[in-house]
């Protein structure tokens, strides 16, 4: 019924835009043939504005992968930098539950560890959906961010890396084996709100699957058997990625994904000082509105990276929105 409900709603919206399309034409001709040159120009401003929503969902089209339907579980950590990467990372996962919140999508956190001094050290937050993974997925990398450091009393530029991955949350018809002779199971007590008994008894549950030294954690439910499902769930996640990431290495013959969390490994830069500018440095979509970015504004770069896949392969030439048909 999901699977239905989507469908219905892409092919209603191309029905629609398809009308409207033929309405607009229409009422050209008729302008014309009347010599009212205001209806004419008034179809016309419409039909220009139609041009950008066809754009739009021609790239929001593009969203065909497997699992990109999917919800998506995200998660940063912090890395070079210390404080000033805790703070970093807490201004990332505020943008995403930002950006989240804008698209009306539901957002929870699974897991959270906080900073010594500041921030947070890492986070996993569940977001569900239409397309969550779908748009999420290109965000799985290094974050840089240059500012002067508040945390600095001689107010130095500062240079933070934080690492971002987003997985996609696999349902029943993902078939994942873990035996329980791969799994270490540790229990401890869960950090901030969350009531007397979550904060008194062991409840959060920390899985690490010992033959590929993947972890995962949970603790916002309140049972300890509530926090190993979820937890388990994140587990099969993180495996189906990596089995995915084996075999598009293959295919491409490319390096993995994972990389160092520092200089030379990022894949968009926030520099706040001495100028105000975001820029991704995969697609080369830029921009100096950078509290718009900081307060949930993804979708340009979330669209140029889906535009990106449209790179014609052998002569390297971008195709422009416009170009879509």
């Amino acid at each position: 019924m999901k699977e239905r409900t989507r469908l219905d709603a892409q092919i209603s919206a191309v029905k629609s835009l398809q009308s409207e399309m033929d309405d607009n034409l229409g009422l050209i001709e008729l302008g014309e043939a009347e010599g009212d040159e205001t209806v004419v120009a008034d179809a016309e401003k419409n039909l220009l504005a139609l041009k950008d929503e066809v754009a739009k969902r021609g790239i929001a089209s593009l969203l065909s992968g497997e699992m990109d339907g999917n919800d998506a579980y995200l998660q940063v950590n912090a890395g070079a930098g210390g404080t000033e990467s805790c703070d970093w990372a807490s201004m990332l996962f505020r943008m995403y539950m930002r950006w989240a919140e804008q698209r009306g999508f539901k957002i929870s956190l699974m897991d959270k560890q906080d900073g010594e001094v500041a921030g947070l050290k890492s986070a996993i937050l569940e977001v569900q959906g239409d397309n969550a993974y779908g748009w999420l997925k290109s965000e799985s990398g290094v974050h840089r961010l240059v500012r002067i450091s508040p945390f600095d009393s001689n107010a130095r530029r500062h240079t933070s890396f934080v690492s971002v991955s987003v997985t996609p949350v696999v349902d029943e018809n993902i078939d994942i084996k873990i035996e329980d002779k791969d799994l270490r199971v540790d229990t401890y007590r869960s950090q901030g709100a969350g009531g007397q008994h979550v904060n008194k008894t062991d409840s959060a549950v920390r899985l690490t699957h010992l033959p590929t030294g993947i972890v995962v954690a949970c603790q916002n439910q309140r049972s300890q058997h509530q926090n190993r499902a979820a937890a388990m769930n994140m587990l099969k996640a993180k495996l189906y990625d990596r089995e995915m990431q084996m075999k598009q290495a293959e295919k491409d013959a490319v390096e993995s994904a994972k990389t160092d969390i520092a200089w030379g490994h990022q894949i968009r830069s926030y520099v706040l000082q001495p100028y105000q500018m975001v820029k991704d440095l995969r697609t080369g979509h830029q921009t100096s509105d950078t509290q718009g970015v900081l307060d949930g504004d993804l979708d340009p770069f979330l669209e140029a990276s889906l535009a990106h896949k449209l790179t014609d392969k052998g002569g390297g030439k971008k195709v422009a929105y416009e170009d879509i048909d």
